[in-house]
């Protein structure tokens, strides 16, 4: 019987496996609170399921919350919760950033549930931890527009902030290693055509990215989300993933396309709104597709970022039952 271990390893390979692999993840809002619950629930989800990777996704707020962030659930169907207060506003906030340690209260609490995920899966499943870019998390401690606005009028500025945010992940990272993590999920939201540049990207982005990822370069299962649409997805030469995720169903480049332009796996396949409005017939269809066009190599349906907490049931089953 082939493990969810031995199926992904596989499928990194570009070998032929006795099905397509399969990991949907989701967001677990008001569990996502403390480590107990959130564990739990990722486990049930699991168990329900039995997906070929268990991708853990506390809340963004995790890694910003020691710095003073605070935010709320207010019903968001993607399972993000909304933030109420940032500690950016002036430029000469950024510089004021302290380094945190791992040991801090929000992020030992993330470690210890991934400990707790650990002991109560089966070592034979693949564990992955959500991190957050640094660029993602400046963010979330400011605002879109405002760090978008510093970003152009005080670079110096921002650069001395991701510097502080990025050290802080790439520990965090570090410790990561220790739970018995296989690898990190990599959520990139700046690399849009709407929001930055390629050339911004590469100045804000890039470094501090390696920065972080260096942390991660013995881990054997880590992924990378571009997230949005307009990607620049030739950034992807300049990373070292094994496996790349992305809104292939709406934004450049299509699945037969990616294929043609990354060396990794590839993961995605099936829309949010498919698993949400369509009926299950629609599913399994989008589903064989994304695996036609694919050939079923080096490629893991999943959809293009979290499924939102609405989707039904069924549905799930759904695109579980489509790579039997």
């Amino acid at each position: 019987m082939t493990t969810h271990r031995e199926r992904i390893q596989t499928c990194l390979r570009g070998e032929t496996s006795d099905r397509t692999p399969i990991a949907l993840w989701r967001h677990f809002p008001v569990d996502d609170q403390n480590p107990e619950t959130l564990a739990a629930s990722t486990l049930h989800f699991q168990n329900t399921y039995d997906f070929d990777i268990v991708k853990v996704t506390p809340a963004s707020s995790f890694e910003v919350k020691d710095w003073g962030v605070e935010d709320q659930w207010t019903g968001d169907t993607e399972g993000s919760r909304r933030y109420t207060k940032r500690i950016i506003q002036e430029p000469g906030d950024w510089e004021k950033l302290p380094e945190l340690e791992p040991t801090s209260p929000h992020l030992a609490g993330q470690l210890a549930c991934l400990r707790l995920i650990r002991q109560s899966l089966s070592p034979e499943t693949p564990m992955i931890q959500s991190i957050f870019s640094p660029l993602s998390q400046a963010k979330n401690l400011a605002g879109n527009e405002t760090l978008i606005t510093h970003i152009r009028k005080y670079p110096e500025a921002v650069l001395k902030g991701l510097d502080t945010i990025a050290k802080t992940t790439a520990r965090f990272v570090e410790t990561v290693c220790g739970t018995g993590a296989d690898g990190i999920f990599y959520a990139v939201q700046h690399a849009q055509a709407e929001l930055l540049s390629l050339e911004e990207y590469k100045t804000f982005g890039v470094p501090f990215d390696h920065m972080v990822l260096e942390r991660s370069e013995d881990l054997w299962c880590n992924m990378i989300h571009l997230h949005g649409k307009n990607i620049h997805f030739s950034l992807l030469d300049m990373y070292n993933f094994q496996i790349v995720n992305w809104h292939d169903r709406e934004t450049y480049p299509s699945l037969t396309e990616g294929m043609g332009l990354f060396k990794g796996t590839l993961c995605g396949g099936l829309r949010q709104d498919t698993l949400v409005f369509e009926d299950q017939i629609r599913v399994e269809d989008e589903a064989r597709d994304a695996i036609l066009q694919t050939k079923g190599q080096h490629f893991i349906l999943g959809t293009g970022c979290v499924v939102p907490v609405i989707a039904s049931h069924g549905n799930l089953l759904a695109a579980r039952r489509s790579v039997e």
